[in-house]
This record gives structure tokens, C-alpha cells and sequence, in this order.
């Protein structure tokens, strides 16, 4: 999860006003291990202590021309049925913060040009933990270059407002646990093709998760010609139905090539589990073209 801030400067005769606003935002990323916003890249784009795990390890890259500061803490967060994501400070019923079990070092990090570090993550008290699954979000926050309101090309002589946004970019991963078997049971139901404007080839459906744990994976969209045929026409990669959530909705744009027909056969959608050669099938369904 991307989440970009902007710090607002307001420079008013001798009074200076500082204003946080929050922007928080969903974006789906491609079938890899890094995530990237900004100059920063951090890999891996999960964390899932499991069986005997009780160490791992998150990999920080700056790319960027110049030096950057990161501050790394915790956030809880509620995903939404729209799998859009808030921040919350009480657990909804059902579901279990993992922030309380896990320590990670360094709290901040600074990094040069083409500079990687290493975080460590340690999962303790696990003795304390019931069966289930327990998730918080890392959360890295760029710290911008502030100079003192005033100074600069954009200083004003005047006692006029002067308004100045900067940018500070962060990343969110999931810090997850897993105690015990999973029952997690996935299954799609409502799905629906439209045609938005007689040109854009559109679906939309809906996850449905039970269990004690979450489910995590790619969408593939093939369509099945009248003919036996069958053409990849779409794909959502890092697909996430999160505890206590039981559905999950969701609609994307299909390729809207010429040469893809969607007025006979079939859309054959399935939900598959990332990052293995092998992939588990999570859920399949047809929806017939009319």
C-alpha cells in the first residue's frame, strides 16, 4: 500500500503554521517481490512468520540521486470491501493485530544514493499467541529536506500568505503471523461483464472468504471462444481478501483490442496463489458473453 502526505507550509508575517494532511491510498502492483514509491524500493512486499519462523528480514534501497531519511513504525489498518485501505487504532471483531509480538531495528534509516539496508523483524511472545492470524502494516515515511519557511528562491519580501507543498512519500507492507492450520475457503460469486461505452471491456465480481485467515493472490481473465480459443485479455496481481473481511469487491477494464471478441463464448476467471512455481487454485468462475 502506497500512502503519500503533504506537508503544507504557511508563512504568515512572524507566525509560522505547519499542517499534516493525510492522503491514504490503494494501488495494485505487478507480480513481484519489490515495491517502489518514490526513490524507494523494499523487498519483500509481505512478511509472514509461520511454522518456525521467527526472524526476517526487509530490504531497503534508495535509488534516487540523492541522500534520503526513512522512519520506520507500525500502523493498523482496515482493508475495506472495496480493498481500499483506513487507519485505525481498535481492532474490528474478528481481527488480531500482530504489532505487539514484533520488534524490528533500525527505527530509521538513511541511505545515499544507490545505498541498500537491511531491517531486521524478530517475532517474540509467540508462546502467548492463540491459533490464528494476527496482521499490523510496517509503514516507511520519507523525511523531506525542510528548510526554515522564508529562506529560499520562493521567499516573499511581503507579509502575504505563502503556501508551499511538499511531498512526503511512505510504503506500507503487512507484518502478518499465522498460528496453527489454516481453514481459509475461497470462492467468487456475481460476476458481471459490461461493455463501458460500447468500447471498453469491463468485469466486476466479488471474493468470498472464510476461515481463520486471510487469502492472497493473482487474477487471471482468459477469454474462451465460441471456437474452444483461449486468449489472455486480463490479469490483477497481489490480490488480498484480509481478515475479519468475509467479501472482497472488485472491477477492472479487460484489453479492449479489436481482435478480442466479447460478444460469444466465455470470460473464464481464476484466483491463484503468488509466488511459487506451482500456484494453488483459490477460486474459479465462468461468465458467460451474450
Amino acid at each position: 500500500m502506497l500512502i503519500s502526505k503533504y506537508l503544507v507550509e504557511k508563512s504568515m508575517s512572524s507566525k509560522n503554521i505547519l499542517i499534516i494532511l493525510y492522503l491514504i491510498g490503494f494501488s495494485t502492483f505487478s507480480n513481484s517481490s519489490i515495491y517502489g514509491q518514490g526513490n524507494l524500493l523494499v523487498s519483500p512486499k509481505r512478511l509472514i512468520f509461520q511454522g518456525n519462523k521467527k526472524n526476517l528480514e526487509i530490504n531497503l534501497a534508495n535509488t534516487g540521486k540523492d541522500t534520503a531519511r526513512y522512519l520506520v513504525s507500525i500502523m493498523e489498518i482496515r482493508m475495506k470491501e472495496d480493498g481500499a485501505f483506513e487507519e485505525i487504532k481498535e481492532p474490528d471483531p474478528g481481527q488480531n493485530f500482530s504489532s505487539k509480538y514484533l520488534r524490528f531495528f533500525p527505527r530509521s534509516v538513511s541511505l545515499g544514493p544507490n545505498e541498500a539496508q537491511t531491517i531486521k523483524v524478530q517475532l517474540v511472545k509467540a508462546d502467548q499467541l492463540a491459533a490464528g492470524e494476527y496482521r499490523s502494516h510496517i509503514y516507511f515515511r520519507a523525511i523531506p529536506n525542510e528548510k526554515p519557511l522564508g529562506e529560499g528562491a520562493d521567499a516573499t519580501k511581503d507579509s502575504s500568505i505563502v503556501v508551499k507543498l511538499t511531498p512526503v512519500f511512505g510504503i506500507t507492507i503487512p507484518a502478518i503471523i499465522r498460528v496453527g492450520e489454516s481453514t481459509t475457503k475461497t470462492s467468487f460469486s456475481d460476476g458481471s461483464f459490461t461493455m463501458v461505452g460500447d468500447t471498453l471491456p469491463r468485469i466486476s465480481m466479488t471474493i468470498n472468504r472464510t476461515g481463520n485467515m486471510s487469502t492472497y493472490g493473482n487474477i487471471v481473465v482468459e477469454l474462451v471462444g465460441a471456437n474452444g480459443s483461449v486468449t489472455p485479455v486480463g490479469s490483477a496481481n497481489g490480490v488480498a481478501v484480509y481478515t475479519p473481511n468475509a467479501i472482497r469487491r472488485f472491477t477492472f477494464d479487460l484489453d479492449k483490442s479489436k481482435k478480442n471478441n466479447y460478444h460469444s463464448g466465455k470470460l473464464h476467471v481464476s484466483y491463484e496463489t503468488e509466488g511459487t512455481d506451482n500456484p494453488v487454485k483459490l477460486a474459479e468462475e465462468d461468465i458467460p458473453l451474450h
